[in-house]
């Protein structure tokens, strides 16, 4: 049985970055990547660039909470005390112990800088080890190599792809990587070298 992530409402933190759960108001934080780097969202279902369509996307995300169908976090790299981007659960299946984790980016200036790594170590180390989850499901757009890449990095493992799947920003639709992490691989051996990489 899972614990109630949205009654117990989780900040994870180590002593590189701070995850929170995001807010409406969190568009000043966020409205400089919304308006400089539009091409941040070019992968994903939805978008969040232009001053609209974040403030639409922070709405949904905290309605998306507050119906208790996914956990929005916004990410704070302390290293440079500056906010870097946003990820979130979703798909949360309380009775079989399964979410996804996604809907993450990055600001440029943060990718490829080791914080990536240090939000899936907390963010993983939470899933499967307070929250109680037996299964953590990635998914991406098949073309999204540079994402797919950092998701094999932490230890994800490829299932396969959903063909046709979804509809983008761009008006096609996409082809969907399935990649998964479970409880017991990440006892066996992604907590060992995720821990390892982030050091």
């Amino acid at each position: 049985m899972l614990i109630d992530i949205f009654k117990q409402q989780p900040v994870l933190e180590n002593e590189r970055v701070l995850l929170r759960p995001i807010e409406e108001t969190d568009f000043e934080f966020l409205s400089s990547f919304s308006l400089n780097e539009p091409d941040l969202w070019f992968y994903g279902l939805v978008t969040a660039a232009g001053e609209q369509n974040l403030k639409n996307y922070l709405a949904a995300a905290v309605k998306n909470r507050a119906e208790k169908k996914e956990y929005p976090f916004i990410i704070y790299d302390k290293k440079v005390n500056a906010y870097a981007g946003s990820t979130r659960f979703y798909d949360i299946n309380p009775t079989y112990l399964t979410s996804q984790l996604g809907f993450t980016w990055y600001g440029k200036e943060f990718q490829q800088t080791g914080l990536n790594r240090h939000c899936k170590l907390l963010l993983l180390t939470f899933a499967f080890e307070v929250w109680g989850l037996e299964r953590l499901e990635f998914r991406a757009d098949a073309r999204n190599a540079k994402s797919i890449a950092a998701m094999k990095a932490i230890g994800c493992i490829e299932e396969g792809i959903l063909r046709n799947h979804m509809p983008t920003v761009q008006g096609d639709r996409r082809a969907s990587i399935v990649l998964s992490i479970l409880k017991s691989e990440w006892f066996g051996s992604v907590k060992e070298t995720l821990t390892k990489k982030v050091k």
